[in-house]
């Protein structure tokens, strides 16, 4: 399913439109968006319409666009949420290199955790990035989610094993980090 408009200061976070698969192919085919992402192959606009088309009908997900300025500059999601256990798994990639180190992303985040705790009633938000990618883990961090682990070796990638960094956010922490 797709969420609804969230705004923020720095970034809204909107359902797609027909315009965004577009986007995704442009994005997936740059090396350095998809460094730290699982998909690291270019990817075309019927693949990237019929993975809209699919996000939008699950029950299992909920996916954003994100904007800044007026313009689309990435996505973001919870995914592989477990309904009864109140539980899932979150993802965000900012595929306009011109915006990497704005702070986006920590508001994006601090979006979707909003929306997955007081909206949806998640107890509880999983994410992880490659242990390298250090502005993903402050970005996490400073949302609120908290290290829990390191898988070893978890990932290939240009002729290496890449470690898994792993985070989570437990609502009543969120909450009271809301608080202060």
């Amino acid at each position: 399913m797709y969420g609804p408009v969230l705004r923020g200061t720095k970034v809204t976070l909107r359902p797609p439109d027909d315009s965004d698969a577009a986007r995704f192919v442009e994005w997936f085919g740059d090396m350095d968006v998809t460094r730290y992402l699982l998909r690291r192959f270019a990817v075309g606009q019927l693949q990237e319409e019929g993975f809209l088309k699919r996000i939008g009908e699950s029950a299992t997900d909920v996916f954003w666009m994100l904007e800044a300025d007026g313009r689309p500059i990435g996505a973001t999601g919870i995914h592989q949420i477990d309904w009864l256990h109140a539980h899932g798994t979150t993802g965000i990639v900012i595929g306009v290199k011109a915006e990497w180190g704005k702070g986006r992303a920590s508001e994006a985040m601090r979006l979707r955790t909003d929306y997955a705790f007081r909206q949806l009633n998640l107890h509880k938000l999983t994410s992880g990035t490659f242990v390298e990618n250090e502005a993903s883990r402050r970005a996490l961090l400073k949302a609120g989610y908290r290290e829990v682990g390191v898988e070893r070796e978890h990932f290939f990638r240009e002729g290496r094993w890449h470690d898994h960094w792993i985070c989570e956010v437990h609502r009543d922490e969120w909450e009271r980090m809301q608080a202060r």
